[in-house]
């Protein structure tokens, strides 16, 4: 006869469970089983504590959990079983554990039977759900606040050795960067229609954003711009015959008059989108730089804000250096992919470079 045992992982401790009648339960359907583990008086007479060992302290609970996660047999598991479980004799034991991972673990290093599913799925259900109730002592309370410090612990744990944090930073700052290249243009186009009623002719003289911006905080009311404003405009637009140009065009202008209140509010508004262009600026630094230190390779080869956004798409660095060489190459077949980089062909010559040297994308 087979002698079924259950361990069970909890917050507060392991227990081990013998199952009665287990020939039984093994010719139930899952329905049945379910059925019983519903109600804790049915489910009782199934199963029975055999032993209970408790965490010492929050940092031993922590470093079992984290050795389950991992698959690894914590020498506390190994102790417990070696102690309660009946190992020989005439009844061979039988183990049902949740994780297979865990059980294969198990099998390795204790040369136990051990069964995952099935029905032990829905005892292992049963016990989580009456776990409070079939061990003496332990309270609801008790192991709520048990499995929620445990929680945090662990979740606090993983967040900070996470592989992928730096991943996430240049997930994150693409993101960013696209929004306020969407941005930039939008409010851009706002501060020339609404300029535009004053100077139109500035739009036909001056076609960067930034620029039209920082010239339409300086000028304000054309009419007030004179010989002595003329350094001021080669220094914002780097070229003494556009800053020529636009004193003529000043002078000449077909625009309509402005109120001063509406001059301060075009000046404030401009002032905005100027200072998000430079925000622009120093975002795109940072994301340099952090590719020079996360992916330098796939920076070489097709640039930072191309590598970057290939990372975006896999999720993770990880998961694009994992990426076959076909699935690299409909990534880069996407039109989000080489916006505002210039030629799409000069990117599908850099894939090919990818593809060909996928093996060493990240920090070599």
């Amino acid at each position: 006869m087979v002698l079924l045992h259950v361990v069970f992982e909890h917050a507060a401790g392991y227990a081990l469970f013998a199952v009665k009648e287990v020939e039984e339960i093994g010719m139930l359907l899952p329905q049945v089983v379910e059925a019983s583990v519903l109600n804790v008086g049915k489910f009782s007479s199934v199963v029975n504590l055999s032993a209970f060992f408790p965490f010492k302290s929050a940092q031993t609970a922590l470093e079992n959990i984290n050795a389950i996660s991992e698959g690894v047999l914590h020498a506390d598991l190994k102790l417990f079983l070696e102690t309660n479980l009946p190992i020989g004799g005439k009844k061979k034991a039988l183990l049902g554990v949740s994780d297979a991972k865990l059980g294969a673990a198990l099998q390795e290093d204790l040369d136990l039977s051990i069964q995952t599913g099935g029905v032990v799925a829905e005892i292992i259900r049963g016990i989580r759900l009456h776990f409070h109730s079939l061990v003496k002592g332990l309270t609801a309370q008790a192991a709520s606040k048990a499995q929620l410090g445990l929680g945090h612990s662990y979740s606090r744990a993983k967040v900070k050795f996470n592989v992928n944090r730096a991943d996430n930073m240049i997930i994150q700052s693409i993101a960013l960067l696209d929004q306020l290249d969407k941005d930039i243009n939008t409010f851009s186009m706002r501060v020339r229609e609404w300029y535009g009623y004053h100077f139109p002719e500035l739009i036909k003289i001056v076609s960067d954003n930034s620029t039209y911006c920082k010239l339409a905080k300086l000028i304000g009311n054309r009419k007030e711009l004179s010989e002595e404003s003329l350094e001021a405009l080669e220094e914002i637009t780097m070229d003494s015959a556009k800053a020529q140009a636009i004193l003529d065009a000043s002078r000449s202008s077909m625009g309509m008059d402005i109120s001063p209140i509406d001059l301060i509010n075009i000046e404030s508004f401009s002032n905005r989108v100027v200072s998000l262009s430079n925000y622009r600026q120093e975002l795109q630094e940072y994301l340099r730089s952090k590719m020079g230190q996360v992916a330098p390779n796939l920076a070489a080869l097709i640039g930072d804000v191309v590598g970057a956004r290939l990372i975006s798409h896999a999720g993770s660095l990880t998961n694009l250096a994992k990426y076959p060489a076909s699935t690299v190459q409909i990534l880069g077949a996407e039109k989000a992919l080489f916006r505002y980089w210039g030629s799409p062909s000069l990117l599908g010559v850099r894939m090919a470079a990818v593809m060909a040297g996928q093996g060493w994308i990240g920090s070599g």
